[in-house]
């Protein structure tokens, strides 16, 4: 069924992992899907596989952001659907970050993604919907994540702000955090593939379901959020983690 007929959805970081299930699970949906990533040659490569509008932009420079909104505003005049997917997720121990670690992640996860809002706000139709991607390391504690985790959690915190701010117009703003998630993520973070496969399977012992998730799982949450049979739902944060942070440290 096409149950996202006639919206027009906006999905930065959509030619890879989460971000392009969502773009295909939307324009499946029957949505006018656009996404942005900051290669080139990635998001030319996304859109022509998809069928959608690919934009070229990087979240932490707030002029591409501004010639994101321009051209959405041209092509497409208003925004139905706006999912905040793009970001950054770097590691290091507290006592050795440095001033570049702190920024690099705080520019793209929270700067970038609060100006993005910030600036698309005046195209959302009245009725729209609004996703952030978090993450459930905002609440996990793990170690050498306190600049991503505290990136996610400011923005969990952003979604309960806008909800009430945006609730007069009948936007609905919600988060999904995903647990881990099969992505090409792992690999940008330098990881083997048997650094990789080992991770999995000690934090699969600890997820309930007993592995990661797809991508194209946490795209059929995003889909619930954004579509009308969500439409009594805002300001919430929907995990999608296979029950990994339920899982009771002593059995």
């Amino acid at each position: 069924m096409k149950i996202l007929a006639n919206k027009v959805a906006v999905i930065t970081g959509g030619n890879s992992g989460i971000g392009y299930a969502t773009a295909k699970e939307f324009v499946d949906k029957g949505a006018q899907v656009i996404i942005t990533g900051r290669n080139k040659d990635s998001v030319a490569k996304a859109a022509q596989e998809l069928g959608v509008t690919g934009i070229v932009s990087d979240q932490s420079h707030l002029g591409q952001i501004d010639d994101l909104v321009a051209q959405v505003k041209a092509q497409f005049g208003k925004v139905d659907i706006l999912f905040l997917n793009a970001g950054v997720a770097n590691f290091s121990p507290v006592e050795t970050a440095t001033e570049a670690h702190f920024d690099g992640i705080m520019n793209a996860n929270v700067k970038g993604v609060y100006f993005t809002v910030q600036k698309f706000i005046p195209i959302l139709n009245d009725g729209a919907a609004i996703v952030f991607n978090t993450s459930i390391n905002a609440v996990l504690g793990m170690p050498d994540s306190g600049v991503y985790s505290a990136s996610k959690a400011a923005i969990i915190s952003l979604n309960r702000v806008l909800a009430r701010e945006l609730a007069s117009r009948k936007i609905r703003v919600n988060a999904v955090s995903p647990g881990p998630v099969a992505t090409p993520l792992y690999d940008k973070l330098g990881l083997t593939e048997a650094e990789v496969n080992g991770f999995g399977t000690v934090l699969g012992e600890r997820i309930l379901l007993k592995r990661f998730a797809r991508s194209e799982e946490i795209a059929n949450a995003v889909r619930f959020l954004a579509s009308d049979d969500a439409s009594f739902i805002t300001g919430t944060e929907l995990t999608v983690d296979g029950g990994l942070t339920v899982n009771a440290v002593i059995y």
